[in-house]
């Protein structure tokens, strides 16, 4: 992946440092995965043509995992795309650099959630007279099927302990981004039991802003892993298979509907196959259905809505 037509970062922000750190994430990441799998993961390396590129690292049918991805990219360009700037009117027409990994593990076993995360960055320099402008965004959520609360809990419970060292108030701010975030309002419910999410976050400066993602990034291991490992056995049928894949519907609505990361790599002209891959290899869709009162399905319902859960 070349950098020589990157432009040129904001001062102050050391875009190299980035690029190593997300790196060496995604290979940490992938290795504790394929000690837990225990198969590996493949990789694919790949140029965009209007600069750039990436590194997919995938794995299907796993031991545990069903489909896995961890994709990291580095891409820029002369003119952002239409998802970056809808929000941000001055950012329309610059050129941009956007780096970072995100993740998706979609486990076979239905009382293994599928969990999401991602540590990303952006810079669109100044020109003619316009300040520079970067931020780092990010987090992890949760999406289970048959969800235990101790498992809830622990995972809440890393996401506060990683921005803990940073700012108190971030925890029950980025959380509440979650719960927002990751909310299928057509269907008027949560995805899943969330975690943190945060964007545009440069305060108080690069510096802090970067120690902040990294801690986020280096404590998602440690929110999952636990996870895997209590419910990798639990015994499961085709009735648990069927909900799964119903639910998982639920995933494919949000990422197609809703997702920034999905628009953003979509309208840059990233790999569509790199960021395809996030989906689940299988899904169902029925028409106006419910669980059955009382039911173990039904039990999900009590914990999609947004509470406090540490």
């Amino acid at each position: 992946m070349s950098e020589a037509d990157a432009p040129a970062a904001a001062p102050g922000v050391d875009a190299g440092a980035v690029r190593d750190y997300l790196l060496g994430l995604q290979r940490r990441i992938v290795a504790g995965l394929e000690a837990l799998d225990g198969q590996p993961f493949r990789t694919d390396t790949w140029q965009r043509a209007e600069g750039g590129g990436g590194i997919s690292r995938v794995i299907e049918e796993g031991g545990v995992f069903e489909r896995g991805a961890v994709l990291f990219s580095q891409v820029h360009g002369a003119r952002l795309p239409a998802s970056a700037s809808a929000h941000r009117a001055e950012l329309a027409g610059r050129a941009f650099e956007a780096m970072g990994v995100s993740l998706v593990l979609h486990p076979r076993n239905p009382y293994l959630p599928t969990v999401h995360m991602n540590v990303r960055f952006f810079v669109a320099p100044g020109s003619d007279g316009a300040a520079p402008v970067w931020w780092f965004g990010g987090g992890m959520d949760l999406t289970p099927y048959y969800p235990f609360e101790e498992d809830v809990v622990h995972f809440h419970g890393a996401c506060r302990q990683a921005l803990a060292p940073f700012d108190a108030r971030y925890h029950p701010r980025f959380k509440k981004w979650c719960d927002e975030y990751f909310y299928l309002k057509h269907r008027a419910e949560a995805r899943g039991v969330g975690g943190i999410f945060f964007d545009d976050l440069n305060e108080p400066g690069f510096e802090r802003a970067f120690a902040l993602v990294r801690s986020v990034g280096d404590a998602f291991p440690g929110a999952y892993a636990p996870i895997v490992e209590r419910r990798r056995d639990h015994p499961y049928g085709e009735r648990e298979r069927d909900f799964q894949a119903y639910r998982r519907g639920r995933y494919v609505e949000f990422n197609l509907v809703y997702d920034r990361g999905t628009l953003f790599g979509l309208q840059s002209g990233g790999r569509a196959e790199s960021i395809l891959c996030s989906m689940p290899p299988l899904a169902r869709w029925r028409y106006d259905w419910q669980p059955q009162q009382g039911s173990p399905e039904a039990r999900l319902n009590e914990f999609l809505a947004p509470r406090d859960w540490v």
